[in-house]
């Protein structure tokens, strides 16, 4: 078995971290927020707290991880499906739980779709609370910023 490498993201691992959530079935791909530019920007907005597993010299898993100060969040947590059950993906949920307490960050969130059953059952098996007593709420500001679903046709473009 290949030695699976977990470390901080890069801008320069942007085009292989794209490929890898191509490859993730039901995985929702924003069509500005997940661009090339809004992506290096979180990564220079959070230089430590995103992370992705090498096999190699491939990318076999990611996490976008940042704050605002106050709280974490976790954005397109994915481990390719080859790789899984492997403890990759726990393994970088640590890290980036790690790099969020060095910050002083004391509470972390993520949105997973009700779709995602690889991935809403990941979360309970490691210990994370769903929360039932909060509604989510969004404002679209700009209607180009529309959400794909990988391997999927659900009427969006």
């Amino acid at each position: 078995m290949e030695e699976v490498r977990i470390q901080p993201m890069t801008v320069a691992d942007y085009d292989d971290v794209r490929a890898l959530w191509l490859t993730i079935r039901g995985f929702g791909i924003r069509a500005l927020d997940d661009s090339y530019e809004d992506i290096s920007r979180f990564i220079r907005r959070n230089p430590t707290t995103s992370v992705v597993a090498r096999a190699g010299d491939r990318i076999v898993g990611s996490i976008l991880c940042g704050s605002d100060g106050r709280q974490g969040a976790l954005y397109h947590v994915c481990v390719a499906q080859e790789f899984r059950r492997r403890g990759i993906g726990t393994r970088m949920v640590n890290y980036c739980m790690q790099q969020l307490r060095l910050m002083g960050i004391n509470k972390v969130s993520l949105i997973a779709f009700t779709r995602n059953d690889a991935g809403n059952a990941f979360w309970n098996q490691i210990g994370w609370t769903r929360k039932s007593d909060v509604n989510y709420y969004e404002l679209i500001l700009n209607q180009e910023n529309f959400t794909q679903f990988i391997g999927e046709d659900d009427g969006n473009p």
